[in-house]
């Protein structure tokens, strides 16, 4: 399959997409970074804010005022991993760890969007949204249909000014308009919510360096998350357990978004949970519920595993 997908959960989304052999679309940012050499230096979190004007430095270089953001300056695993606020200089002195850095705390709206991008020029947008729960986790994701203007207008002139000669997707995450990391591939949490025929647009993109799609149809959708506490073994559901919430009326999919056969500390978590499933849909009550149906699954004897 040429969308390299490596969750086994998110291949559902590509299984029956037809793609040349000969065209490797990237999903995880270690196969973004291999396979763009003249542009991979957008996951060096230190030059994306410095590209910005934005007051940022290498951990070694103390901040002049507080708080800040610190962070690792590269971080291809994502989910948070390494980051905080500092808040005072003791908080500054604890954080300390090479290859990280810390940037202008921002403040404002988070929000992720996908961009295809023909050498350079934004030609297709679509944003999200999440609701926080604390430490690294989310509640939900809102896909919104409608445009993010600011957003739109202040990362596109970022994309023409640096991306020239990229054709493919951007993924960006913002804050209050400002960009906070730069990935050069797109969210592959939800693109059954970006409608019917995305993913041949997609595919389009990378083969022919063209755009064309057909996006009138678009609706807002959800991305719903199921965190639980660090530190037990958890079991998948039951095949018909699956089944059934996936028939749910509004919910489009689910994925059950950790490995059984893996060591729990092996997975890249953020601080506040480990993530077991997530449920997109077209109407958040509808996936709140088909979360409650898994959260009874994980937290029932059935759920845990001993070990």
């Amino acid at each position: 399959m040429p969308i390299c997908e490596i969750d086994p959960w998110r291949a559902q989304y590509f299984e029956s997409a037809r793609c040349p052999d000969d065209i490797f679309i990237p999903t995880e940012d270690s196969d973004a970074w291999t396979w763009n050499p003249a542009h991979r230096w957008v996951y060096d979190k230190l030059a994306v804010a410095s590209s910005q004007g934005l007051d940022a430095a290498p951990h070694g270089v103390a901040p002049v005022r507080y708080p800040v953001f610190s962070k690792p300056i590269y971080n291809l695993k994502g989910m948070g991993v390494g980051s905080r606020v500092l808040r005072s200089e003791a908080d500054y002195a604890d954080a300390y760890r090479p290859g990280h850095m810390w940037s202008t705390l921002l403040e404002g709206s988070h929000v992720s969007s996908d961009v295809a991008v023909v050498d350079g020029v934004p030609r297709w947008w679509r944003h999200a949204s999440g609701a926080a729960s604390g430490d690294g986790t989310f509640d939900h994701w809102e896909v919104h249909a409608g445009p993010a203007p600011a957003v739109e207008e202040w990362c596109g002139a970022w994309c023409r000014r640096h991306l020239a000669g990229y054709t493919g997707m951007v993924n960006l995450e913002t804050i209050g308009g400002r960009i906070i990391e730069v990935h050069l591939r797109f969210a592959d949490q939800w693109p059954d919510l970006y409608g019917k025929g995305w993913v041949e647009a997609l595919v389009r993109l990378y083969a022919a360096g063209e755009w064309r799609f057909d996006d009138s149809n678009r609706r807002t959708g959800y991305s719903v998350v199921l965190f639980a506490p660090h530190g037990a073994r958890y079991r998948h559901p039951p095949a018909a357990l699956h089944q059934e919430i996936r028939r749910m009326p509004d919910v489009s999919s689910v994925q059950i978004t950790f490995h059984e056969d893996v060591a729990p500390g092996r997975h890249a978590m953020p601080p506040g949970g480990f993530r077991l499933a997530i449920i997109n849909c077209w109407d958040r009550a509808a996936g709140n519920a088909a979360r409650e149906r898994l959260r009874g699954h994980f937290n029932g004897t059935t759920g845990l595993s001993a070990g």
